[in-house]
């Protein structure tokens, strides 16, 4: 089975009954309103521990190290 286009969903959408247009447009604006929250989180986040590195509160652990820890975690 082929991948629906968007244009083919587009047109299967519009022709739902409008109420139905309607209940589908507003789960489409939310689940985009879900990735933008998502996007502010990730934001605040890394704002956080970028401040946490400047203050010198923590300190980085190069990746060589933490790729290293986990071999030989992996490897028992």
């Amino acid at each position: 089975m082929s991948p629906i286009t968007r244009e083919r969903l587009e047109v299967e959408a519009r022709s739902l009954p409008r109420e139905e247009r309607a209940r589908l447009a507003e789960a489409l604006l939310a689940s985009l309103e879900e990735e933008a929250e998502i996007e502010r989180a990730w934001r605040a986040e890394i704002g956080r521990r970028a401040s946490e590195l400047d203050s010198g509160s923590v300190q980085a652990i190069p990746a060589e190290q933490v790729f290293a820890e986990i071999d030989e975690i992996l490897q028992g």
